[in-house]
């Protein structure tokens, strides 16, 4: 076996979330909902010995982002997934989002919060898969941080609330002086920057 070189796992693209799979009862519902609600593209299905594979991507570069498996045992009684996480470019983009989640029967417990460092809206889809969708703020605040936001108003009102948060902790600054820390502190050269 070749010596350990943990200096090729410490460049900051070196390893990079892809996709994820998970579990489910209904997969026709669930395959309709992400690409209704979330604009999903499906790229592939297809069985996999005893299950049933759906393969979603709403980017060309990654085959899939998405990955619904058949097989989800009823009444599990705790659903294991915290959360799903998807980012969004700005506030229309998550209005929009907001909307179309709203519309579906099969959305429920939608919320909108900040964290100071985000602004994001909740909600679960039809099997229970809690889903964040959220937008950076150019601030960070310590996490775990959540207040609610009424996404109904101007841009300007929304962010200025979500600074006015983000302030209020006492280890506010910058998303940029927060993320020059992290490299730092994940031991990445100036050069090697995510």
């Amino acid at each position: 076996m070749a010596p350990a070189d943990e200096s090729l796992l410490r460049h900051p693209n070196a390893l990079n979330f892809s996709h994820l799979g998970f579990y489910v009862q209904d997969q026709a519902r669930m395959s309709r909902y992400y690409k209704d609600v979330l604009c999903f593209t499906e790229t592939d299905q297809g069985d996999l010995g005893p299950v049933r594979l759906v393969f979603l991507s709403r980017n060309p570069a990654e085959h899939h982002q998405i990955v619904l498996i058949s097989g989800r045992p009823e009444n599990l009684g705790f659903n294991i997934i915290n959360q799903i996480s998807l980012r969004v470019p700005d506030l229309a983009t998550l209005r929009e989002v907001r909307r179309r989640a709203a519309a579906d029967p099969g959305t429920t417990e939608l919320l909108c919060a900040t964290h100071g460092n985000a602004v994001s809206i909740y909600f679960r889809d039809p099997e229970g898969n809690r889903l964040e969708i959220f937008m950076d703020t150019p601030w960070y605040c310590e996490q775990p941080l959540r207040e609610p936001i009424e996404l109904n108003q101007t841009d300007d009102a929304i962010m200025a609330r979500a600074e006015a948060i983000a302030r209020s902790r006492p280890k506010f600054r910058s998303r940029a002086q927060w993320m020059a820390e992290m490299n730092r502190l994940m031991g990445y050269s100036e050069g090697e920057k995510a």
